[in-house]
């Protein structure tokens, strides 16, 4: 793929201009705005922001949940992803009628959200890199469109505070919003922690949860490719556009701790973090380890644990003590939740693809006018895993105030596809508190 780079305009982070020097031996359309399609009155028009592998999972997902949903336009920054996720879906009998998406309703380039969220769905999937989550549930809800949100949904308590404020305009308009914090919809840790909430292990007094795995795999640099189109084909390896690992992948177990607690949030955490095993520029700026402390009021500890090292013993697991007893959840294997202590109990009921449940029930409830939102908690959540990177990077302890007054904002003040300098590694000694 070629870039002419000069032809290029910046593009602000709230006021995207039209990107059109991206293309593709498809010759995907790029820049029309589509008008509303003549539908049948029950029809749900689904767009999807983000066609790599997850949202081409969530697509599926979403087109399974709904008979009379369809998918109908596509964007992403790069426009061969959009024909492979297209290609992918037209080849799977059970939805293929259903992907009515032809090259005028594919949008590339930086701005193409817009292009898309204006083309007349009503539904909305977001499943971009992370740093693009807050302007683009922004300016989906300000449309008036249903959201599915991928987790995490920022980088930074700028975008924190931003869908914060999207969420309460999603209430305001009684529009869905349904995070990406899958284990929610998991029916065994439903029920686990439906029961810790009624008080089966007495008061909650520490959680300790653990997401230690390998490396998600980094993407070498092809020559031609800009600083920036590299460091994007390459988000996972870079904090300004994944949040860390700690954000991007070990939220989900940083959510466990917000959940136990029905929604407390920490007083204040401290943390320690580094990078010990990561080697090339191809790995980028992230830590392959943290360890966080997280305090609250009520006097319980939180206790998370994550890393990215090859090699090493994997564990994904919570660990719930409670005044009455203690919980074990390694929610990959739902027979191994066992409660302990005066009401001793093990989970032997069903289990279900999680993915599936949420956009099952996402679809019900648009359906039936009382659309699920779950923006407080996700972003709650996503923030506790900032908190917890932020303590690593600086080495201090910050409380929770300060890291949501954070000024720090990882989003690029333009988009432009150039020049971007390499980030450098945190270094807690070097770094400090913004």
């Amino acid at each position: 793929m070629s870039h002419d780079q000069s032809s290029r305009a910046a593009i602000t982070r709230r006021d995207f201009v039209r990107t059109t020097a991206l293309t593709s031996a498809g010759a995907l359309a790029l820049g029309r705005v589509a008008t509303a399609r003549p539908r049948a009155m029950d029809t749900i028009q689904v767009g999807i922001i983000g066609c790599g592998g997850r949202g081409t999972g969530a697509v599926m997902q979403a087109l399974k949940a709904d008979t009379n949903a369809q998918l109908t336009a596509m964007a992403d920054a790069f426009p061969e992803r959009i024909e492979t996720c297209r290609d992918y879906l037209m080849q799977n009998e059970a939805i293929a009628d259903r992907v009515a998406v032809q090259e005028a309703d594919c949008y590339a380039g930086f701005d193409g959200y817009k292009e898309l969220i204006d083309s007349g769905v009503d539904m909305v999937i977001l499943t971009t890199p992370p740093v693009f989550r807050p302007m683009h549930l922004e300016y989906a809800i300000s449309r008036g469109k249903h959201v599915f949100c991928e987790k995490p949904v920022a980088v930074d308590a700028p975008g924190i505070r931003s869908v914060l404020a999207t969420t309460a305009e999603a209430k305001r308009r009684n529009l869905a919003l349904m995070s990406g914090f899958c284990w929610r919809y998991n029916f065994p840790q439903r029920e686990t922690y439906g029961r810790i909430h009624d008080g089966q292990i007495g008061d909650v007094t520490a959680i300790h949860t653990t997401y230690n795995t390998g490396p998600l795999g980094d993407v070498a640099r092809d020559p031609s490719w800009s600083d920036t189109e590299w460091q994007l084909r390459n988000w996972k390896a870079f904090t300004w556009s994944s949040g860390d690992h700690i954000v991007e992948q070990a939220i989900h177990a940083i959510d466990w701790i917000h959940w136990a607690l029905q929604g407390e949030l920490p007083t204040r955490a401290y943390a320690v973090g580094g990078r010990q095993c990561r080697t090339g520029a191809w790995t980028g700026n992230l830590y392959d380890h943290f360890s966080v402390v997280y305090e609250f009021a009520s006097g319980a500890r939180g206790f998370h644990m994550c890393r990215q090292i090859p090699d090493c013993t994997n564990d994904n697991s919570a660990y719930i003590m409670g005044t009455k007893g203690t919980c074990k959840s390694n929610p990959w294997a739902p027979n191994s939740i066992v409660m302990t202590g005066e009401q001793p109990w093990r989970y032997t009921g069903p289990n279900n693809d999680m993915y599936q449940t949420e956009h099952d029930e996402l679809f019900a409830s648009i359906r039936a006018g009382t659309p699920i939102n779950d923006g407080v908690h996700m972003a709650h959540s996503t923030m506790m895993g900032i908190m917890g990177r932020m303590c690593a990077y600086t080495g201090e302890a910050l409380t929770w105030d300060q890291c949501m007054a954070s000024q720090e904002d990882l989003t690029p003040a333009t988009w432009e596809w150039g020049d971007r300098p390499f980030p450098p590694v945190a270094m807690p000694s070097e770094r400090q508190y913004r």
